[in-house]
């Protein structure tokens, strides 16, 4: 097989087959195929797309191109919840406890965050002790004991993925639809849950910026996942504004267990109680109704929040925390943000507030970069909220010592004050099975 007459054949709009799909992934992975005849692939695929069996085909050949979860040892029915990135999304730490204690088993591997999006893991280290690095043995043992366990993505997980994402980023070959789905769901396939509910981001702080864009994604994702024997299901939902109103790994994990404590912010609360309600579903093949019911009941009675409890102590962390979230590390300056007129928030820029989050610290630009888990953004008033002039809309959490002005203003533009309140936005825009 010559890689020459693959490109020319997907060039021409042809369909590649298995095989020759293989061959790409396998031999790009290995460095038998330059950068630059993977690049021209990338740009037919980028111009001309991919039909179902090519997606499936690629996806599962990322997915084998390294580890393979086997969890087969787990007693019960798996399910993985992913999250296309966004401001404040920290609904994995609630979403997953509230599954486990409705008795779905979540062997969740999450990533670190890049840029202005936050990864889970990075909200797990904020609690002290907690190790995101546990042996595999020990991983599926603790699914098995308490039904979850929380860790970071394992290294030699879809290398394929990892390589080609590299060369997109550099290949203005990123914004491709099939490309996307199939480096999301490479990474779901080969973690291993027969169940997989995703949380596809639409607006100003997602990749997916309008609706046709994220409901393409997420049919994709989805007949990517039903078509390889895992039953999925998408949720588009809103990124205009940022989720919840803390933005920063400890303000964010202080947030979650705020929701699972049943005294959350109403926007991630709904959000979190419909995702936790399709894992149920997926899992034990109920209806939407029933499924939410429960979820509503173990939040009510505490057992959700309960369930985090044990994770956090099955994996070290220090549980004072947990019960006392006034005792995590603060950040030594709060710099308050006061509205500068009268009126109505009627806009958000969700990616420029992140972008402000990490300039504080609570974000990387680059892997080595360091994370301050104080740091952060407390959001005071959002969309839909009225302002009056000189009131505190939003606190800035930084241990850094420049001057913030420059931050202040940043956040003061990616607002709008209006003054009719004209909002009408939606948490939640499809259901995408």
């Amino acid at each position: 097989m010559v890689m020459y007459d693959i490109i020319e054949k997907k060039r021409d709009k042809g369909k590649l087959s298995k095989e020759e799909i293989e061959f790409f992934v396998e031999n790009y992975t290995n460095g038998n195929i330059p950068d630059y005849q993977a690049s021209s692939l990338l740009m037919a695929i980028f111009l001309n797309g991919m039909d179902n069996e090519e997606l499936v085909n690629l996806t599962l050949a990322m997915a084998h191109s390294g580890d393979m979860v086997d969890l087969s040892s787990i007693n019960g029915v798996t399910v993985d919840k992913h999250s296309t990135g966004g401001i404040g999304d920290k609904t994995t730490l609630i979403v997953a406890p509230i599954a486990a204690a409705l008795g779905c088993k979540v062997a969740k591997m999450s990533g670190k965050g890049l840029g202005f999006t936050g990864g889970t893991a990075d909200k797990l280290e904020a609690i002290e002790g907690y190790n995101i690095n546990i042996p595999q043995d020990q991983f599926f043992d603790q699914v098995n004991k308490i039904g979850i366990s929380l860790i970071s993505q394992s290294g030699n997980l879809t290398p394929a993925d990892k390589k080609i994402y590299a060369l997109r980023d550099v290949t203005a070959t990123i914004e491709s639809i099939p490309l996307i789905a199939s480096s999301i769901m490479s990474k779901k396939l080969a973690a291993g849950s027969k169940c997989i509910v995703l949380d596809v981001k639409m607006g100003s702080g997602a990749f997916m910026k309008t609706i046709d864009e994220a409901k393409n994604l997420a049919k994709t994702m989805v007949d990517i996942g039903n078509d390889a024997g895992r039953k999925t299901v998408a949720l588009i939902t809103n990124m205009d504004i940022p989720l919840g109103n803390a933005i920063g790994n400890s303000l964010e994990v202080i947030e979650s267990i705020d929701v699972l404590k049943g005294r959350g912010p109403e926007d991630l609360t709904n959000i979190c109680k419909n995702l936790a309600a399709y894992m149920h579903m997926l899992c034990f093949d109920t209806s939407f109704e029933e499924s939410m019911s429960k979820v509503e009941e173990v939040l009510k009675d505490g057992r959700a929040f309960e369930k985090f409890r044990e994770v956090v102590i099955a994996q070290g962390g220090n549980v004072d925390l947990i019960d006392n979230p006034d005792h995590f590390k603060k950040a030594t300056r709060v710099i308050p943000i006061y509205s500068n007129e009268s009126g109505y928030i009627t806009k958000m820029n969700a990616e420029e507030i992140g972008k402000i989050s990490v300039r504080l610290g609570a974000g990387r630009l680059k892997k080595e970069d360091s994370i301050d888990f104080s740091a952060g953004i407390i959001l005071k008033k959002k969309v839909g909220d009225k302002v009056e002039k000189g009131e505190i809309i939003a606190e800035l959490y930084t241990s850094k010592e420049e001057n913030l002005d420059e931050l202040t203003k940043m956040y003061m533009d990616a607002i709008t004050i209006s003054q009719e309140n004209n909002v009408d936005y939606k948490l939640i825009y499809d259901i995408i099975k």
